[in-house]
């Protein structure tokens, strides 16, 4: 029976709370999972085929790295629906409903393209920590977010929770990521962060850590040396331009606001053409339903065929779209690149993240190898890719 609470956060719980908070819930989850060890999904009888309008740009080598990698990319339409004999009505957890790289799930709600497959998806706004214990009990089909430190600890302590497909990368012209404040006698490109304080959304257990970690060292510091704020996404903003803290996170569009302003520099974001997020799903999807699974996948990867194949703010009719879907001013989405839409996840990505996370003593355990934290096989037969 599917009876979780789901509750909306404007603000994530401070990263002492979130650690406990997962630590609890995974003491009470596991009581309830019927597996206590991450399974790959169930291939039983599952055969990879060829998919038309998915070729050879429908699949990059996992190892390619850096932004002269094209994502992959089917046809317009491809691939084409495959509908479910049985109809399923699916659960999607999601920290928030108005960031753009959840808008290829709600253009898909709206123009039907879960449908074609036979599935009813619905989106719930829950934050990670509370949602996944649902996911691993099952009470939620998939989560809508990244293997932050949370999901790391989760899955090392017994969840069955795997990576199953990213979201996406930024523009390379992106100034999204992390600014600091020019102090006197400080150069652009000279700024030194030791003893700096950051201000962050989630703080040290977020998936930034692993970007953070490469600035910070280049600029002289060390993750662990640093000292973080977690702050409300609408105070980022102004702590940071306040004074309140010396450097910040800041996400599209806020960096607008201080970009070409002399006494702020930008020193780095997410790496271009590495997904970081995406969806992860639970026992529902890699065993019990493997048939919705990639249902669900492919009615995603070819709404990103069709409607974000490349720079898709060119159209001024899909902004207004957007506009609408995700509750934003037009003229908001407008201010900044399009996301490269991405559902292929990166190799060795989870084994940096781990990385950064031992760096700034967020996560508990050994690290897991990248087995444990992703399966590509979903993707790989949504787009019918034979290695």
């Amino acid at each position: 029976m599917r009876t979780p609470a789901f509750a909306r956060t404007a603000r994530p719980a401070p990263l002492p709370t979130l650690v406990l908070t997962v630590t609890l819930s995974l003491a009470l989850a596991l009581t309830g999972c019927s597996a206590q060890q991450s399974k790959a999904v169930n291939t039983a009888g599952r055969t990879i085929k060829p998919v038309p309008g998915c070729g050879e740009k429908s699949w990059t080598d996992p190892a390619q790295l850096g932004g002269d990698r094209s994502p992959a990319r089917c046809d317009k339409g491809a691939p084409a629906p495959e509908r479910l004999k049985k109809p399923r009505k699916l659960t999607i957890a999601t920290g928030t409903l108005t960031a753009e790289y959840v808008a290829p799930l709600q253009i898909a709600i709206r123009k039907g393209e879960f449908k074609k497959e036979g599935l009813d998806v619905e989106l719930k706004v829950l934050p990670t920590p509370e949602a996944l214990p649902l996911l691993a009990k099952g009470e939620i089909d998939a989560l809508w977010a990244a293997p932050e430190a949370a999901v790391i600890n989760g899955i090392n302590g017994g969840f069955d929770i795997r990576w199953v497909a990213g979201n996406f990368s930024p523009d390379p012209s992106s100034k999204s990521g992390l600014w600091t404040r020019v102090r006197k006698g400080e150069k652009p490109t000279s700024v030194r962060l030791a003893d700096r304080k950051i201000g962050t959304l989630i703080g040290k257990g977020s998936v930034i850590s692993y970007p953070m970690d490469k600035i910070i060292a280049a600029h002289g510091a060390e993750m662990k040396s640093m000292s973080f704020q977690q702050l409300g996404s609408s105070d980022v903003l102004s702590a940071f331009t306040s004074g309140g803290v010396d450097a910040a996170w800041l996400l599209d569009p806020v960096w607008r606001r201080v970009d070409g302003d002399k006494r702020y520099a930008f020193l780095g974001g997410q790496p271009v053409g590495e997904p970081l997020g995406g969806a992860l799903f639970g026992p529902n999807l890699l065993s019990d339903d493997v048939d919705a699974g990639v249902a669900l996948l492919r009615g995603y990867i070819r709404t990103i065929n069709t409607y974000f194949p490349g720079d898709y703010k060119k159209s001024a009719p899909f902004v207004s779209q957007l506009a609408k879907v995700l509750k934003l001013d037009a003229k908001v989405i407008k201010s900044v690149p399009s996301l490269r839409m991405d559902w292929e996840i990166r190799k060795g990505t989870t084994d940096r993240l781990q990385k950064s996370y031992r760096d700034a003593g967020v996560t508990e355990g050994k690290a897991l190898p990248e087995e444990r934290l992703v399966d590509r096989k979903l993707y790989v037969e949504v787009v019918g890719h034979k290695s």
